[in-house]
């Protein structure tokens, strides 16, 4: 199964758009949204093209593909506009054998086992750490921190590809 794991669109139409395009062109199976999808935050800057309601739009078009986890920026009012059901907290899909546990970040690290992997969002920064289990981030797809390229990761065959969303690889880990 070919996954796309992606975080932190925070409305921006322009970059949902670009990850919608990168979706298709990967031929993934499957969506995973790890939260902040509408709202901006109050803590960020408007993202380019801000427009919470184009962006549910732009989703909606691949709904049935879509798993998506509550992150901090996301109220009761956007479950309202979206047309997918948004998780409260963390969300677990099994793949070759493994547990991968999905939350935005901003809670708890639930118990975990060194075969797990645990992706969040919430930083807007990439990351891939060992902590007794796999940790990875994919950062922001529209408000990328510290230097770091608008992306998601594609997972495959136990490969995990950090790209950016015009699809180029810039790091990868195998499980």
């Amino acid at each position: 199964m070919k996954l796309l794991i992606a975080s932190d669109i925070h409305g921006s139409a322009k970059y949902c758009k670009l990850l919608v395009d990168a979706y298709r062109n990967e031929d993934a199976d499957m969506l995973l949204l790890l939260g902040d999808i509408l709202y901006h935050g109050p803590r960020n800057p408007l993202p380019e093209n801000y427009d919470p309601q184009e962006v549910a739009k732009l989703l909606g078009e691949i709904k049935e593909n879509i798993i998506c986890v509550r992150g901090n920026c996301d109220g009761e009012v956007d479950q309202m506009v979206l047309p997918f059901p948004i998780t409260p907290d963390y969300a677990l899909v099994f793949s070759d054998g493994r547990r991968i546990y999905l939350s935005h970040g901003h809670r708890e690290v639930p118990p975990l086992t060194e075969k797990d992997v645990y992706v969040t969002g919430h930083t807007h920064v990439p990351l891939k750490e060992n902590c007794g289990y796999l940790h990875l981030n994919p950062g922001s797809v529209s408000l990328p921190k510290e230097g770091s390229a608008h992306g998601y990761i594609l997972y495959e065959n136990r490969k995990f590809l950090f790209k950016t969303l015009d699809g180029r690889v810039y790091d990868e880990i195998e499980i």
